[in-house]
């Protein structure tokens, strides 16, 4: 597991659609049960839950969990101060973030369609 003082040092986000918990737990140093935690005390923090309530994150969830490690483990806030920070500055970030990886996410779905005309041909 990584240190708590080495959000820098964290893997790389792959270029997939959906995370499971233990790899979101990989790629942001967090435990699962955490990260389930953190679900009941962070509003933007809103996995898709499928089939028998498996969670099921996107890049953008694998940022802010990236995002609130940070401001918890690194800055030192509590649970409130963090949800209060993500509160005033959060959603600005959060739509940054979302729109520079609108193209990723765009040519990820080019990609997987393709894959699927290549397999149906």
């Amino acid at each position: 597991m990584l240190e708590a003082s080495n959000n820098n040092e964290l893997p790389p986000i792959p270029g997939k659609r959906y995370f499971t918990i233990g790899e979101v737990s990989e790629l942001c140093g967090v435990k699962p049960h955490v990260l389930r935690y953190w679900e009941q005390e962070f509003s933007q923090l809103k996995p898709v839950k499928r089939r028998g309530n498996r969670r099921y994150y996107q890049r953008h969830d694998v940022v802010l969990i990236r995002e609130i490690r940070g401001l918890l483990y690194e800055q030192g806030f509590t649970i409130g101060g963090a949800r209060q920070q993500l509160g005033t500055t959060g959603d600005v970030k959060a739509a940054t973030v979302t729109s520079s990886d609108q193209k990723d996410l765009v040519r990820e779905l080019l990609k997987e369609l393709e894959d699927l005309r290549t397999l149906l041909n």
